[in-house]
């Protein structure tokens, strides 16, 4: 039950942000610069900056995580060689 409440949680999030920012980059250029519904929404040069600066920082995290595991992997294939060369010698 609890699984099924956390994926009604998210979908909406996921929705609400797609729409959010459907509006923003989409619609909000047709809108007078006056107008108070500018006030909802952030200037639109960060319609871009925002994506990027995600994506950048997406990459370094799964770039840094397959990093630490090769060298994780490397560390236990070099254990494992060191232990098999002393039970031969």
């Amino acid at each position: 039950m609890l699984d099924k409440l956390l994926g009604l949680v998210m979908l909406i999030v996921a929705t609400t942000v797609f729409l959010y920012y459907t509006i923003w980059t989409l619609l909000m250029p047709f809108v007078d610069p006056g107008h108070p519904l500018h006030d909802f929404f952030p200037p639109r040069v960060w319609a871009i900056r925002i994506p990027v600066i995600l994506i950048l920082l997406g990459t370094a995290i799964v770039g840094s995580f397959l990093g630490l595991v090769m060298i994780r992997s490397n560390q236990k294939r070099a254990a494992k060689a060191k232990a098999l060369g002393k039970k031969k010698a």
